[in-house]
């Protein structure tokens, strides 16, 4: 599934070609999402301007002056930039036409979502309870610290919890605990304020990589402008099991916690 930096990279790419143009038409060839698109999407936002393309968590927002439209890229999706005459494929599923150029939202398994919020995004159930976002100023030491006081959770459960931190998942959360030299399994309670504070730094480090390499892409990913990401060639351990640690030589491991696939280096990543 997409995760920030996927999001991000999909933001960033489509924001300068359609931010401030006006909607010319929506078409929505399968409403059959994971939830559903509302038959009446069109006609709130056709014949408005986009104001603004941004991200919340693992969600873009496309805002109009009536609301804003949520979308989700479920575990295959991809909204990209294409000219609005080419032919529609089997996947393609909903575009957002501005003249010329549509953006289109192609998602083989359809477990994606297009929603309307009218009014602020914010309030939005997808939205209303999300933790602060890794990249952004709320996120720091201080914090992963009060958040963690009492938990025997393991910490990457905890930097998965889009309660406590938003944008975070499997893959950056291997990544970013091998960084910081945090077995995933330590309890997130035992954290003391230094691991927590070099914590915080290799998840800004791990996703800003990603984000400059365009995301990871393992199956269907593309950006905005059709191109997979390649964050995949400098991962550290995810999807690394029995390969040679990249930095003592020591194999990878594989385990698996809370029905989910989890690396880590033994020799680098030891427990407390």
């Amino acid at each position: 599934m997409p995760e920030l930096p996927e999001v991000e990279t999909t933001c960033r790419g489509i924001r300068p070609h359609v931010q401030g143009r006006r909607l010319t038409r929506m078409v929505v060839r399968n409403p059959r999402l994971r939830v559903p698109v509302v038959a009446e999407l069109p006609t709130h936002v056709e014949g408005g301007t986009l104001e603004a393309v941004d991200r919340r968590a693992k969600y873009l927002l496309l805002r109009f002056a009536a609301g804003t439209v949520i979308v989700h890229l479920g575990m295959s999706g991809s909204l990209r930039l294409v000219a609005a005459a080419e032919p529609a494929g089997a996947h393609d599923h909903v575009d957002f036409v501005f003249a010329e150029q549509a953006l289109r939202l192609r998602d083989p398994r359809r477990f994606g979502m297009v929603v309307w919020q009218p009014a602020s995004a914010a309030v939005h159930p997808l939205l209303a309870s999300l933790g602060p976002e890794p990249l952004g100023d709320d996120f720091d030491a201080a914090y992963l610290l009060r958040v963690t006081r009492g938990l025997r959770a393991p910490i990457k459960h905890v930097l998965m919890d889009s309660r406590k931190l938003v944008g975070v998942g499997n893959i950056y959360a291997s990544e970013s605990l091998f960084r910081a030299r945090i077995h995933p399994l330590e309890p997130a309670g035992l954290l003391g304020p230094r691991r927590c504070a070099r914590l915080v730094d290799c998840v800004r480090e791990t996703l800003a990589a990603a984000i400059e390499a365009g995301g990871s892409t393992l199956r269907d990913f593309v950006g905005g402008d059709g191109q997979p990401g390649y964050f995949q060639q400098q991962y550290f351990v995810y999807s690394r099991d029995d390969e040679p640690c990249r930095i003592c030589a020591t194999p990878v491991r594989r385990i698996v916690s809370a029905q989910r696939a989890t690396f880590y280096c033994p020799r680098c990543q030891r427990r407390s």
